[in-house]
């Protein structure tokens, strides 16, 4: 055997093995300290952060220590892995072309979604814990990874229940099913966020009456309802109010309640447009549609509903015609 490589004989002939050698040998152990090490210092730096935060109830501090931690061994790991393989600057130069040619063709996803993990750190395009809608899939942000953003998918409401794919719940509400999204989603689709800066929402509860039932009364009634139950000016944070003005060129939005008609052939159409925040607008809603139906009945207004007046009959005329006796 030379130094330098192992050169193995079979059937009288001598076999130079390629890449097989003792500096080789020696990088392969390197890399496997190196690999061990980084390990023992990810578990190491994970055990003080949860000892540093025990008394922290929110998430979102232990999450981005959790990621830190892993981009810092990250960029250890492929600093080391340079360092032990590559020590000539020219070996280095040639080893980088070829390793920067290959991931372009073989792993353009995976780039696009490492990219568009820094969009979205950099961009603050959202937050774990943030509600977002990215790659068709609704849900809050649970994890946030390098390639996926892990959410927690919730129900569509019915007007787009055929959405694919098909879902069950008819509502904001968790479905139960946990959705991975790769991060490439941000440069192809839009990416709806409820909760950034404004974590308000304007929503909206409808009643058809008929045309000769009290209509003044009912949008009294709409109205005084969704004051109780929707968020008033007052109550609403300044700072959201400000941090909005000041970041975006939004016009000016009333908050306050508001009820609209509309005329259609067979009913009145009222429709009260409120602002509530983003959780619980399910909760908001069914108590709502009990207060409303409730105040209706004791009324006696009734919600209105597609019917058909028969408005003539063809004139009947019955005859009857005497026939001869049956024979006895």
């Amino acid at each position: 055997m030379e130094v330098g490589c192992v050169i193995i004989e079979l059937f009288g002939q001598e076999i130079r093995l390629l890449f097989v050698s003792e500096e080789n040998g020696i990088k392969l152990f390197l890399t496997a300290v190196l690999l061990l090490g980084l390990v023992l210092l990810r578990w190491v730096a994970r055990g003080a952060v949860r000892m540093l935060m025990r008394g922290i109830d929110r998430d979102g501090p232990r999450f981005w220590a959790r990621q830190i931690i892993n981009l810092v061994v990250t960029v250890l790991l492929f600093l080391g892995v340079l360092s032990v393989w590559f020590d000539d600057p020219s070996r280095l130069a040639t080893g980088i072309g070829l390793v920067t040619a290959g991931l372009a063709f073989a792993l353009q996803k995976v780039i696009t979604a490492l990219a568009g993990y820094l969009v979205i750190l950099r961009g603050g395009t959202f937050d774990v814990g943030d509600r977002i809608t990215m790659g068709g899939v609704r849900g809050d942000v649970i994890a946030l990874g390098f390639i996926r953003t892990t959410i927690m998918e919730m129900g569509q409401p019915p007007a787009v229940q055929g959405a694919d794919p098909a879902q069950w719940v008819r509502s904001r509400q968790y479905t139960g099913r946990v959705v991975t999204v790769t991060n490439d989603k941000v440069f192809d689709e839009a990416v709806y966020n409820y909760t950034r800066d404004f974590p308000y929402l304007w929503e909206e509860l409808t009643l058809p009456i008929r045309y000769q039932d009290d209509r003044a009364r009912v949008e009294k009634l709409l109205l005084e309802t969704a004051r109780r139950h929707s968020v008033s000016q007052e109550e609403m944070p300044a700072e959201a109010l400000r941090r909005m003005s000041e970041k975006y060129f939004v016009r000016g939005a009333d908050l306050e309640p508001q009820v609209y008609w509309r005329l259609t052939d067979n009913w009145l159409e009222l429709t009260v447009r409120f602002l509530t925040g983003v959780y619980g607008v399910r909760d908001v809603k069914d108590r709502m549609a009990r207060e409303v139906l409730a105040e209706l009945d004791a009324a006696g207004i009734g919600l209105a509903s597609a019917t058909f007046d028969v408005v003539g009959l063809p004139p009947l005329r019955i005859t009857g015609r005497e026939g001869p006796a049956p024979a006895g």
